[in-house]
């Protein structure tokens, strides 16, 4: 006989919920570890060993590009490309933060494939490679990178799915309303009329919805709104999922929307001096997604929820991340090579060809003579692996060593 669901908690209560869930699902790997401590990375990187890492030319950067933050997404008119999907830690800053980080990403995910020590040495020469050769005059960054069969089983996967998809995989469910539970949590009537705001907004809509739905004039009704227990680091903030209907652009007709509302709070991520970026933090996460991730960017818009700020973008069923649980050896070197590819054309549509010649003569310095690949990031992944290692260990030791199976 099957235990009795817990009921969600009340609004009153969710901190504390939330706070034995985070630390809970931060003790599943140590890849789930690195993945929500964005703050020990970079409390690493302001340490003596961080200092030698070079400064790159000051571009806006994703911040916190580990693998569950790369993945498909569609642009308003329902192109796909694989780009950053996450931008809550954007800034204007240095570029080598992202390649160490989408470093430390993938060597701890193969650590918890059971791969080995050469297998991930030669996967870090490989993002290397990846994302230099994007940086390389002949490159054309308007065609698609070759993907590895596991990326590629993920953008078909992306391509060919519906509402109903999305509806079932998000929601559980395609009636109109969401339903409460582990997910989704209950609102006050405070937030409720806080939600019903931002979409009174005159433009709000149409700035994040796909083409042929939203203009200025767009009647929006909602139809059920929750707080969306999601992710792992953004555990805590504000996150509502709002299920609307909206009438289709001079048809008369109504699509069903899922709408995704985040908080967006500080940034970890260091900005580069005297860099110029927008005070609200709503603001500098839609601006710093339009340079590095255009087709999510160009469908957010930044709004204000109870005093704080937040982002809002429209859920396409193509949005998914490259979820890779286990790493298949065959591949790991072409999966490290093609997200450096993401993560390095992102920066480069930013530079100009100088800069770009500049940065990429900085990444082929100082690189070992049994290693290609620089003896600053080698040296800062191996120091970080090492450091997350022994701060997982704790981590399980004082949040998840009682807790049930």
């Amino acid at each position: 006989m099957k235990s009795p669901k817990s009921a969600p908690p009340s609004p009153g209560d969710r901190a504390a919920m939330l706070t034995v869930r985070r630390k809970h699902k931060m003790a599943r790997s140590v890849h789930a570890f690195v993945r929500g401590n964005t703050s020990e990375f970079y409390d690493w990187l302001d340490g003596t060993e961080g200092r030698a890492i070079p400064q790159g030319p000051a571009i806006w950067i994703g911040g916190d590009c580990h693998l569950g933050n790369l993945g498909p997404v569609a642009n308003a008119q329902g192109k796909i490309d694989v780009q950053i999907r996450d931008l809550d830690q954007t800034v204007i800053g240095n570029p080598a933060h992202d390649l160490i980080r989408l470093g430390l990403s993938l060597a701890t995910a193969a650590r918890d494939s059971d791969l080995s020590g050469v297998v991930t040495a030669r996967m870090m020469e490989q993002l290397t490679k990846g994302y230099t050769n994007c940086f390389d005059e002949k490159t054309d960054r308007t065609k698609a990178f070759p993907s590895p069969d596991t990326v590629r089983v993920t953008i078909k996967e992306a391509v060919r799915r519906s509402w109903k998809d999305l509806a079932k995989e998000r929601i559980e469910d395609t009636t109109p309303h969401i339903p409460l539970g582990r997910t989704f949590w209950p609102i006050s009537k405070e937030e409720r009329k806080a939600v019903e705001k931002i979409f009174e907004a005159k433009n709000l809509f149409c700035h994040i919805t796909c083409a042929g739905i939203g203009n200025e004039n767009t009647s929006v009704r909602i139809l059920d709104a929750a707080y969306w227990v999601k992710g792992c680091s953004s555990l805590g903030k504000l996150r509502y999922a709002v299920l609307l209907d909206a009438e289709t652009a001079g048809s008369g007709k109504t699509q069903r929307c899922l709408i995704d509302i985040k908080e967006a709070g500080p940034a970890a991520a260091p900005r580069q001096p005297g860099a110029r970026m927008p005070q609200i933090n709503g603001e500098r996460v839609v601006e710093g997604a339009r340079h590095l991730s255009p087709y999510l960017g160009d469908r957010m818009a930044a709004a204000d929820i109870l005093g704080r700020s937040v982002f809002v973008r429209q859920l396409l069923p193509q949005d998914m991340k490259v979820d890779i649980k286990k790493m298949p050896q065959e591949e790991a070197g072409k999966i490290a090579h093609y997200l450096g590819t993401v993560v390095g054309n992102a920066h480069a549509r930013q530079m100009d060809r100088e800069v770009q010649k500049l940065w990429k003569k900085e990444l082929q310095r100082n690189r070992a003579k049994t290693l290609q690949v620089p003896i600053w990031l080698w040296s800062s992944i191996v120091g970080l692996v090492a450091g997350h290692e022994g701060s997982y260990l704790e981590h399980c030791r004082k949040h998840a060593f009682h807790a049930k199976p």
